[in-house]
């Protein structure tokens, strides 16, 4: 696990570089059938990444978009389409069974079918229209890690070029700089906070009532990290848009609880008041932070700061905050003493 987060950079480059004109390819081809409604489909992690999807999407296309756990597409999705659909399917293996009946079902019903998987000889693959190949390299971990980010980065490449498509009024010459300066961005996580990451997952080794709070696309980031959370260190771990935990979650919260806030800068006073509440109920914050001038004045509102490089577009920040949750995961599973890479009851591939 650790050996795949720290190839991360590298991959996220390889899928800019060599993903680049298919992804210009499908853009154009999407963008000239008008399509009415967006399906986006995955499991587990690759469901987080279409939340991500729908968000970017939304955000910079103004297509309409929904995501659908891909087990329960079948129960969601129209059974009768009126309108001119497509379906993002998004599978690391492309083989487990959820996403390949969700993707059937929707061929049945006329949707066109867009592949977002890490293995383009997949089943996945050959049933769908377009596929987009994340080029993450094989993952040999269960959890899933680099294989997250890259898909990220190949959604997140395909909505500038839909936006494109689609005259939109974003700088998207600005989003497209930014996107290409993330495998530094990622570098730094890694080359300079890895150890306090380290430090941080000694000190909270012991807890094992932990809730990831994040909003906007990075509600997408929380569900991710309490999934990490779950599968590598065995705690229970819930993820929450950021306000609504405190519709009755917050009840939970006690001396016994790790709250972690993923607090962009634009947000961060709301995540100060967040934190003022839950240490008051007994419970220890971590923050997950963007470092820049001002970053240090939040030190003491926080038992925590795992920071990130600052000047993202939060359309984009998901990518980034991710990391530092994952290596928090991975030294947190290790220093109990569990093997992160083969977690018991799990399996790479549900059949």
């Amino acid at each position: 696990m650790l050996k795949e987060v720290l190839e991360e950079p590298e991959v996220i480059r390889r899928t800019i570089r060599e993903e680049k004109e298919n992804i210009e390819r499908i853009a154009r081809e999407i963008a000239s059938k008008t399509y009415d409604m967006v399906y986006i489909t995955g499991s587990g992690t690759s469901y987080h990444a279409g939340l991500v999807a729908q968000y970017a999407l939304s955000s910079l296309t103004g297509l309409a978009t929904s995501t659908i756990p891909a087990s329960e597409f079948q129960r969601w999705a129209p059974s009768s389409i009126s309108r001119k659909s497509l379906v993002v399917a998004i599978s690391q293996s492309g083989e487990s069974s959820d996403i390949i009946d969700a993707v059937k079902y929707a061929i049945k019903r006329k949707m066109n079918v867009l592949a977002v998987t890490n293995t383009p000889g997949s089943t996945l693959a050959s049933l769908a229209d377009y596929v987009i190949v994340p080029r993450s390299g094989k993952e040999l971990a269960v959890p899933a890690t680099k294989t997250y980010v890259t898909q990220l980065i190949a959604i997140f490449m395909l909505t500038i070029e839909l936006a494109t498509w689609k005259g939109s009024e974003n700088n998207i010459g600005v989003l497209r700089e930014k996107l290409t300066s993330l495998p530094l961005l990622v570098e730094e996580v890694l080359k300079s906070y890895r150890e306090s990451i380290c430090e941080a997952a000694v000190k909270y080794k012991d807890k094992n009532l932990m809730f990831v709070l994040g909003s906007g696309p990075n509600y997408a980031t929380a569900l991710e990290a309490a999934l990490k959370l779950k599968e590598t260190c065995m705690v229970f771990a819930e993820g929450f848009a950021a306000r609504e935990f405190l519709h009755g979650p917050i009840r939970l919260v006690d001396e016994r609880t790790l709250m972690i806030l993923i607090s962009p800068m634009d947000e961060v006073n709301d995540y100060v008041e967040l934190s003022r509440s839950f240490r008051n109920l007994g419970a220890q914050v971590i923050s997950v932070l963007e470092k820049s001038e001002d970053s240090d004045q939040y030190l003491k509102f926080f038992d925590e700061i795992l920071f990130v490089p600052h000047g993202l577009p939060k359309i984009f920040s998901p990518i980034i905050f991710i990391v530092p949750l994952q290596l928090f995961t991975y030294y947190v599973s290790i220093f109990r003493g569990l093997n992160p890479d083969k977690p018991e009851k799990l399996v790479k591939v549900v059949k």
